[in-house]
């Protein structure tokens, strides 16, 4: 039996010894009006969502989460409710090591939060404040194009469509340099491979060059610097 605790003691040891304190991210918040249930926090692995820690529950809304982040990328806060059911939406945020904080509540759990402490996430924000005035200006003209269809004006029709196309062209432009603007960042990355995966790849190219060293060993650089290979490996098969 003394045998048995003193294996189990050095192996918690060496175990404590192998976690790296600076990468620890210290997730925590409240979901307000929340009474009882289980926060789940998962990421992707393997094409999958999994969970890899949960907190219960019990009466206190506020939740601490301590995971160790070999390289941030996007995680979920996903609540299971006290009958067991699931809901429909996820909180998905950049984690990173630190102190990173969510608030949200019970009634708008996925669709309204508050995320603090995270770099990348803040980066992430200001991007999609970008994006709006793209998806305002796309909107404006599907109306239009709607209205010309109507019309059965072919010239206004074609006009329209040059202009999305534009209006397209215009947004990966402006990814590209958001992200070139953020080569220091893990976000600048992970924005390629999600928002303009089928740009020219040049374009990508030109801003994996242009990521430091830390971001190019990264989890999303790494899978950049994998797709652009497979890209220009099938452009040259052509």
């Amino acid at each position: 039996m003394r045998i048995l605790f003193i294996a189990l003691a050095a192996l918690f040891l060496v175990s404590c010894s192998n976690s790296n304190p600076e990468q620890e991210m210290k997730l925590s918040g409240n979901v307000k009006g929340l009474k009882k249930g289980t926060l789940l926090l998962q990421k992707i692995e393997d094409s999958l969502l999994v969970s890899v820690d949960s907190v219960a529950i019990e009466g206190d809304p506020n939740f601490t989460f301590v995971e160790e982040i070999s390289s941030p990328e996007v995680y979920y806060l996903y609540l299971r409710l006290k009958d067991g059911t699931l809901r429909e939406d996820r909180i998905p945020f950049f984690a990173e090591p630190g102190e990173i904080i969510i608030n949200t509540s019970l009634k708008k759990f996925g669709d309204d939060y508050i995320i603090r402490g995270s770099k990348n996430e803040e980066a992430l924000d200001d991007y999609k404040k970008l994006m709006q005035r793209f998806a305002d200006r796309n909107l404006d003209l599907i109306k239009e194009e709607f209205t010309a269809q109507k019309s059965e004006n072919d010239s206004l029709l074609k006009a329209i469509k040059r202009k999305r196309t534009t209006a397209l062209s215009s947004k990966y432009l402006a990814t590209v340099n958001f992200a070139l603007n953020h080569k220091d960042k893990e976000v600048a990355p992970y924005l390629l491979l999600t928002e303009i995966y089928d740009a020219n790849v040049k374009y990508l190219d030109t801003v994996y060059t242009s990521l430091i060293p830390q971001v190019k060993d990264s989890k999303y650089g790494t899978l950049l610097e994998s797709y652009i290979s497979e890209r220009k490996s099938m452009k040259d098969s052509l």
